[in-house]
């Protein structure tokens, strides 16, 4: 079993910045900073695409920027394509149903203390439990 390091210092910087982002984007665009409407946004072409793709530009070059100063990523990821493609359905079938994604309901939704999205990310957290507890991840 891995230990994993506790790091309240960069834990805190990192939600700190995820959560002024989100307030940022609602500043300026008057919506939430849900993942999965932004990238169905981009898929369907609505009338904030320009705003969609700049938003998911800076999820892909934020970590790389981060990397070129010199910081290491680390990311461990499963070989398995066929376990890739399932959990990637599972997740998009998973975001229709529950209409977000944790970026959503778990960091928008429960700062504006939204009932919906607080049983949301419960629903969220309790499935991802489960699914570690199942399969050993």
């Amino acid at each position: 079993m891995n230990i994993i390091n506790f790091t309240p210092v960069s834990a805190f910087a990192g939600g700190s910045l995820i959560g002024f982002a989100a307030f940022l984007f609602f500043a300026f665009n008057g919506r939430i900073a849900g993942i999965s409407s932004i990238a169905s946004g981009v898929i369907n072409k609505n009338e904030n695409q320009f705003d969609n793709i700049l938003f998911l530009l800076g999820l892909i070059i934020g970590p790389i920027i981060y990397s070129f100063l010199g910081n290491e990523i680390v990311s461990v990821l499963t070989n398995s394509i066929p376990l890739l493609i399932i959990g990637g359905l599972l997740v998009g079938v998973g975001t229709k149903i529950g209409n977000g994604c944790t970026s959503g309901h778990g960091v928008c939704g429960i700062s504006r203390f939204s009932l919906r999205s607080i049983i949301a990310t419960i629903t969220f957290i309790i499935t991802g439990m489960i699914t570690v507890l199942i399969f050993g991840i």
